[in-house]
């Protein structure tokens, strides 16, 4: 049974109460952004710091007090031409020294006694002057992030699963229970171990928590309003990410700023005894055949839109009765996994292709804004030029995918991030600082719209009964890419120029994937597989005649609905063939005025016959 057509108008459509669920599911997306980019804070390694000074390292008769402290450290610490103090080692003096002079002979050995740090970007301490993670140890922050990113990985794939087969809403209430709780027990981690895995594990359940809100508001939209719906919740994601630096700063030290984050993940589970403002999604439970929820769901829906499906003139033509009709009583529910994308064509080719589009848009960010730096090192300048590109990426979407179509956006977006990806390799040297600034703000601004549009993209070609499972395989790629760029500063960024080529060769052979891809521009979502496997592939460009029809009519004042026609003569129908009928019909008594075709023949033979005689 066709949902848009023959079910979403019945219950009101995009009514009043699908807008108020609407807004309710934007706050997720701000609880969630929190807690993601919270990481970039608790991981920022402190623009100065060195050594602290060790006493039992200098000469037995050295006095502090003859020293300032400028003079003090650069008596005990190395220093480095272009950097200043050296981060990770000391002078080691011998103790009978006593003239302290120039040539005094000495060796450098590692630190002894920790270091001291300046006061990283915004926060007084964080996961890295906590546990000193620098120097020798400094692998252990490229390896915190590639696990968290770990965690979202698992997190998409598996719970995008649960979200099939349990419900958005049940999917939903299991992600944030555990993630508040994680958060919870992450502001009282004791070690780097401790703090790593459980971030790994909050992750998986922050995942979770965007993919069952993103779905569940998607369903709860029709064609004209999903893209807008879709977007203004990734203004509530910039909304958290303008106003995390501030919260930063008012909570100085990260377990503070953890609970500060946690804190709208808690208020979440508010959802759990107010189901009305996240109910499950009324499209998923006709899908999977559970017909019993689904008509209460429905009734409820309609309740609330102020849309009322009592009785009709005919009991049997209202809408919970034709749902009867079309499903049978004892109709199982079947539950579907994204395990059966290897018996499918065009559903595993669209999600390949949308994973792959993904993957660039977030992988290659890390080249945009390493360019960024080295135009400013100055943290800020790259944070917030970051999330004001996103801010555009989202306003271009807004005004032009419903426009222009989704895959010709789509093919845009990877055309201009591979252009100013390959013009950055091979003219850096040659551009001066500004151009460089232009092209990377550039291929900032579409890889990120790259990225959010592949997420759209996917969300409706997907078909509803594996919709979870096959957005999390997409969302999983983006988090892939997120992970390269750690990977780059795990080895100390040694592949970086493999990096940026490999990702600007995956920009360019993109553009031949896109062309491959349906398009969904007001169009229905599709809810099984077999409406997944009927999308087919328009032409990219159609000309004035491909647009024309054969026999082009005028449309009248009043439109036809083929389906209120059809409705009308099924009651006539049945009408008329019931026994209780207010009339009757009699067969009349009287000899017809004319004779039938036998009596006509007969008399014809006898007139026939008469003249023979004659």
């Amino acid at each position: 049974m066709d949902f848009e057509t023959k079910i979403y108008t019945r219950i009101g459509g995009y009514g009043r109460y699908n807008r108020i669920v609407s807004i309710f599911s934007w706050f997720p997306n701000f609880a969630v952004t929190l807690n993601l980019f919270s990481d970039v804070f608790y991981t920022l390694i402190p623009g100065s710091y060195h050594c602290k000074p060790d006493p039992a390292l200098l000469p037995s008769g050295f006095l502090f007090s003859n020293y300032s402290r400028q003079g003090y450290l650069n008596f005990t610490i190395p220093w480095v031409n272009g950097s200043g103090l050296s981060h990770c080692e000391l002078y080691k003096y011998p103790r009978n020294v006593s003239n302290f002079i120039d040539s005094i002979p000495k060796e450098i050995v590692p630190c002894t006694r920790g270091w001291e740090y300046d006061q990283a970007a915004a926060l007084q301490s964080n996961y890295v002057t906590e546990w000193n993670l620098v120097c020798r140890d400094y692998w252990k922050i490229p390896l915190q992030h590639i696990c968290f990113m770990t965690g979202w990985i698992v997190g998409y794939v598996l719970l995008g699963t649960v979200c099939d087969w349990l419900g958005r809403r049940q999917g939903f209430l299991l992600s944030v229970s555990l993630s508040g709780l994680l958060g919870v027990a992450v502001c009282l981690s004791n070690s780097p171990v401790v703090f790593l895995l459980l971030r790994l594990s909050q992750g998986a359940m922050l995942a979770g928590v965007f993919l069952s809100s993103y779905l569940a508001r998607l369903e709860l939209c029709d064609p004209p309003h999903r893209l807008m719906v879709e977007m203004v919740s990734g203004f509530f994601a910039i909304a958290a990410e303008l106003l995390l630096p501030g919260l930063a700063v008012l909570c100085r030290d990260w377990p503070v700023l953890q609970a500060v984050a946690t804190l709208p993940l808690l208020l979440l589970l508010s959802y759990w005894c107010c189901p009305s403002v996240f109910p499950e999604s009324p499209r998923w439970l006709l899908a999977t055949g559970q017909i019993h929820q689904a008509k209460r769901c429905l009734q409820s829906f309609s309740i609330r839109n102020r849309v009322c499906l009592g009785e009709d003139i005919y009991p049997a033509e209202n809408l919970l009765s034709e749902i009867d009709a079309e499903y049978p009583d004892d109709t199982q529910p079947c539950y579907h996994s994204v395990l059966e994308l290897h018996s499918t064509r065009v559903i595993w080719r669209n999600c390949l292709i949308l994973s792959f589009t993904m993957f660039i848009g977030t992988g290659i960010q890390y080249c945009f804004i390493r360019n960024l730096h080295s135009y400013s090192h100055n943290f800020y300048f790259s944070y917030f030029l970051r999330v004001l590109t996103g801010a555009l990426g989202c306003i271009f979407l807004c005004l032009s995918v419903n426009r222009f179509g989704r895959r010709g956006i789509l093919l845009l977006s990877a055309i201009i991030t591979g252009l100013s990806s390959l013009l950055l390799l091979a003219l850096t040297q040659y551009l001066r600082g500004v151009l460089v600034l232009l092209l990377s703000v550039l291929g900032l601004l579409f890889s990120q719209a790259l990225a959010m549009l592949s997420v759209f993209f996917a969300s409706e070609v997907m078909p509803t009964v594996i919709r979870g499972g096959c957005l999390g395989l997409v969302l999983a790629s983006g988090c892939m890419g997120m992970a390269a760029s750690s990977m780059m500063e795990l080895q100390n960024n040694r592949g970086y120029f493999l990096h940026h080529v490999i990702f600007a060769s995956f920009a360019v052979l993109s553009v031949l994937s896109i062309m491959l891809l349906p398009e969904s521009k007001r169009k229905p979502l599709p809810d099984s597989l077999k409406d997944g496997e009927s999308q087919r592939r328009p032409p990219l460009f159609l000309s004035r005649e491909d647009n024309l029809p054969l026999l082009y009519t005028r449309r009248g004042a009043s439109e036809y609905n083929p389906d209120n026609y059809s409705r009308l003569v099924s009651a006539t129908r049945k009408m008329l063939i019931k026994d209780n009928l207010p009339y009757k019909i009699v067969v009349p008594s009287q000899s017809p005025l004319l004779p039938s075709n036998s009596e006509v023949h007969c008399i014809l033979e006898e007139e026939a016959l008469r003249e023979d005689l004659s």
